[in-house]
Order: structure tokens, then C-alpha cells, then sequence
């Protein structure tokens, strides 16, 4: 794959900030911590922000977003996730080695990645109040039993903390971005 095509791929990330008392942008390009994930063809992953539990003012000096940082945050703690999903037909074909596909996974995804069930494929539940947003495309939510809920471009999820898993039955690649607030159960 070419470096055109992979950063079509990426997201681009513009950061705000002050300097000299006047806001400037302080970074524009690709989401530093960004994934192609090559186990998985066609998912791409990026963690493009997170905020402490206690953020201040002015923010976007220093990169929040590392990679190995956690994806699942903490009490208080935000993470922005923006998510390429290929069609599940990917994850059927012939050949989709899901040992290789989720050691990669965890790879650039720790702390979600361990959340998944290893008897029910893409089941997980986080310790979050999650606002989940179709960019493009098309997107199953799978709730317990089964239960599906079709959504499409400009559809919301809110999560409240359920078990849930995300299934493309189209045949092209859906994006989403995920603004994941750690909660803490009652």
C-alpha cells in the first residue's frame, strides 16, 4: 500500500491553543497515534485525544493521545476514538487469522482490547458512558440476545455502560467516532 493511500486513510487531527494571548493552531496533520491495521484489512483505529479527570485550560500543548496510552478512560477521563470498521465479511474470508488480527488489536488498542469476550466475538463492555456517532457509512449494534439496531450516517448511540458489539453486514467500510467518558458503576 502506498503512504498516499495510508494517509487517506487517517484522520486528520487539528489542535487548538493559545500563544501570545491570541488562539493559533498549534498541530494539523494525521492523528499521531493512528493504525492501519494490517491483520484486519480495511479497520483502521485512532485514538485522537484524551483529557484528564480534572482538564485545564489551555489544552493542545502537548500531544494527550500517545500511543500505549489506554484507550479505556479512567473516572472522569475522556478518550476520542475514530474508527474505520470493514464489512464482517473481511473477518470471514478465507485466509483472516484472528490470533494475528488480535494480537494487533491489543497492540494499538490496550485496555479495550483485553474488554472483549474470546466466546462471543466483538461482545465488550466498558466502564463508560459512551456517544457513539456514524461519520459514514452503515452499522449494526448488537445488544444482549442478539438484539440488533440498525444505524447509518449521522445516527447516534448513546452507551450506557452495556455489554454490546458493533457488526457492518454492508459491504463497505463504516467510520465512527466514539467520545468515551469513564463512569463509574452504581
Amino acid at each position: 500500500m502506498s503512504n498516499t493511500k495510508a494517509s487517506s486513510e487517517m484522520p486528520r487531527r487539528i489542535v487548538t491553543g493559545v500563544r501570545g494571548g491570541k488562539s493559533v493552531v498549534v498541530s494539523d496533520g494525521l492523528v499521531p497515534n493512528a493504525h492501519l491495521h494490517a491483520a484486519t484489512p480495511g479497520l483502521v483505529s485512532a485514538l485522537a485525544w484524551a483529557t484528564s479527570s480534572h482538564p485545564e485550560l489551555p489544552a493542545g500543548q502537548t500531544d494527550s493521545a500517545h500511543p500505549g496510552l489506554v484507550v479505556t478512560p479512567a473516572y472522569g477521563e475522556t478518550r476520542l476514538l475514530i474508527v474505520k470498521f470493514p464489512p464482517d465479511s473481511v473477518m470471514a474470508a478465507p485466509g483472516f487469522d484472528p490470533a494475528a488480527a488480535g494480537e494487533e488489536f491489543a497492540t494499538h488498542l490496550p485496555g479495550l482490547a483485553e474488554l472483549f469476550e474470546r466466546d462471543h466475538p466483538g461482545m465488550h463492555t466498558t466502564e463508560s458512558i459512551d456517544y457513539d456517532i456514524v461519520v459514514d457509512g452503515e452499522i449494526w449494534l448488537e445488544l444482549d440476545d442478539g438484539h440488533l439496531t440498525y444505524m447509518r450516517a449521522g445516527d447516534i448511540a448513546i452507551q450506557c455502560g452495556t455489554r454490546h458489539a458493533w457488526r457492518n453486514h454492508s459491504d463497505r467500510v463504516t467510520t465512527m467516532a466514539f467520545i468515551l467518558i469513564g463512569a463509574r458503576r452504581a
